[in-house]
């Protein structure tokens, strides 16, 4: 195990340090400053604009921001679902993969739409060669380049006094898909490939085997798709065991370069806040709360997959290399435990292991991520949600003092709070009620083992599973316990909702946010102003997640993950 600490603590440095070049690039795109990728970039960039009509010196108020998000993504809803339902009649299809059922189609597209990347199929069966091109890997472009538009759109409103406009949607969507992703996704994709990931029109090979048998083996246009899943918190595997499968992760550097690719974007728009607000010691004290919540659960899930699996150990199984049911012998159960915080704490949804095989308070590790959903997060949502903590924690520190809340010099009034409150209890509201009715449907169906044929593990550790499908649906996440049996037409039309509401709800309600803070005037900081950048704020932004995060989830914890612990005690 301690080349696996070695390699742990390697890669989450070389991610801040990196991020940290990235951030200010960022601030420099989308601030309109020049880079040096500019002379290949931006002409792709204004052609873009051009054949779509943009006017790239159009502005827009925190209203139509948001129905240009809603009607792009609307339209991009669509013409997917038409193509994966006709999949079986459109080129590229040299494995003759058949068309989406219909309520498989709604939740697929809803998952990739909303920068979810759910599967309720398996990748290489399930879609063909031109349904992973021209829906999920444009999908995996423009939904990442929403987030971080809608994202850059809410510093501007931080950042305004008396600004009555956030920007263009379309010209944010266009940099951050042309100017971010394109060039990021161009290097991780020449590096996996480099490490053994295939990228081909060809149809799946056939192989004999050393019994003589023959096998059939999918491959594609794999290292595409593998880029801009992880560089876009996309999630969404090639393949059905995602990157535990050897084509999507071949290697010990191919799975650095993946996680590294996780981590990188949600930490930049840390930094890209404290430029563009031009308060870098906010941006410092934001990411270091995020790292206060995102080391402990590395390091705890570490010592839990390293220590073995409880009941294995009662039975005299050596252990000494931790629990590896369910996962790569070429990872680890370190790396494998560091996948699975990182992947659900940043609403990426790629896993090397599975998770369903994780120890039980192993896998509480990235239900906590997904509940937090605010430590670095997805791409620019992370923040959004981030921002919503920073207003409750302003609304509760200004309380305790008794003064008027005020965040960036400007007063956090009923109107905000409303809209943080929205955003705030909207996630629990999703996870919570669609578990309770996933659990009375299978309670009070007649032999639900038969009759819905969802859950293969009785107990806490069923309930554990319907719990992650809802929460990994309501935090824009897409990984799951895959003991579920979740493609079916409840599954599919349940999280697709959850879905498509915990996707907007989250990102309007921000943008009217900052839309209301952006109008008002900024006042002068005086010795009575309650400082956002201080220590103490960190430590009170810190407890007000941690704190809420308990109220709202602890209880089905205990039903779950806790209770499935005990047992094995």
């Amino acid at each position: 195990m301690g080349i696996e600490y070695v390699a742990v603590v390697v890669t989450i440095l070389f991610s801040i340090a990196t991020s940290l070049l990235l951030g200010r690039y960022m601030f420099k795109v989308f601030t309109g400053q020049p880079t040096w990728l500019d002379p290949v970039l931006v002409p792709l960039e204004q052609l873009v604009l051009r054949l779509t009509g943009v006017d790239p010196r159009a502005q827009q108020d925190w209203k139509r921001y948001s129905l240009s998000l809603l009607v792009s993504n609307v339209a991009m809803w669509i013409a997917t679902f038409a193509v994966v339902s006709l999949q079986r009649v459109l080129p590229l299809n040299p494995d003759s993969i058949g068309n989406m059922e219909p309520t498989l189609a709604f939740n697929t597209i809803s998952s990739f739409t909303t920068n979810t990347n759910l599967q309720h199929y398996s990748g290489e069966t399930g879609l063909s060669y031109f349904s992973q091109m021209v829906v999920i890997s444009f999908l995996q472009f423009v939904t990442a380049a929403t987030g971080v538009a809608a994202c850059v759109a809410t510093i501007r409103g931080l950042a305004g006094n008396r600004l009555t406009q956030l920007g263009n949607f379309y010209v944010d969507l266009t940099r951050a898909a042309f100017r971010l992703f394109l060039p990021l996704a161009l290097l991780v994709s020449i590096v996996v490939m480099s490490q053994g990931t295939p990228m081909t029109f060809e149809g799946a090979a056939k192989a004999t085997t050393l019994e003589g048998g023959e096998q059939t083996i999918a491959r594609g246009v794999t290292a595409a798709v593998v880029s801009i899943k992880q560089l876009g918190t996309n999630g969404g595997g090639y393949f059905g065991p995602n990157s535990a499968h050897p084509y999507e992760n071949p290697t010990p550097l191919s799975n650095f370069v993946e996680l590294w690719s996780i981590m990188l974007i949600p930490m930049a728009m840390v930094w890209t806040l404290g430029y563009m607000t031009g308060r870098r010691r906010l941006a410092v004290v934001v990411f270091v709360t995020m790292l206060a919540l995102y080391i402990p659960l590395v390091v705890a899930g570490m010592a839990l997959e390293g220590g073995g699996n409880p009941a294995m150990t009662a039975m005299g199984v050596d252990q000494s290399t931790g629990s590896m049911e369910g996962k790569e012998v070429r990872f680890g159960a370190g790396l494998s435990a560091l996948w699975a915080v990182s992947t659900t704490v940043t609403s990426n949804g790629s896993v090397n292991a599975m998770h369903d095989s994780l120890t039980p308070l192993g896998g509480l590790l990235p239900l906590i991520g997904m509940w937090l959903n605010n430590i670095f997060g997805g791409v620019g949502v992370g923040f959004i949600n981030m921002l919503i903590f920073v207003i409750v924690a302003v609304f509760v520190a200004g309380m305790m003092i008794g003064r008027t809340p005020e965040f960036l010099g400007k007063k956090v009034e009923a109107r905000e709070m409303k809209l943080a409150s929205l955003a705030l209890l909207w996630h629990p509201l999703a996870v919570l009620v669609g578990t309770a009715l996933a659990c009375y449907v299978w309670a009070t169906t007649a032999d639900p083992g038969t009759a819905l044929a969802w859950l293969k593990n009785p107990g806490p550790h069923g309930f554990s599973e319907m719990l992650y499908e809802f929460t990994s649906a309501a935090a824009n996440n897409g990984s799951g316990f895959e003991g579920l049996g979740d493609n079916t037409p409840f599954w599919n039309i349940a999280t697709g909702l959850v879905m498509l509401l915990s996707r907007y709800i989250p990102i309007i309600a921000p943008l009217a946010l900052a839309g209301s803070l952006a109008t008002k005037p900024s006042s002068p900081e005086t010795v009575g102003s309650l400082r956002a950048d201080s220590a103490t704020f960190g430590f009170t932004l810190w407890a007000v997640i941690v704190i809420l995060g308990l109220l709202m989830f602890m209880p089905v914890a205990v039903l779950g993950p806790i209770a499935e612990h005990l047992a094995l005690r």
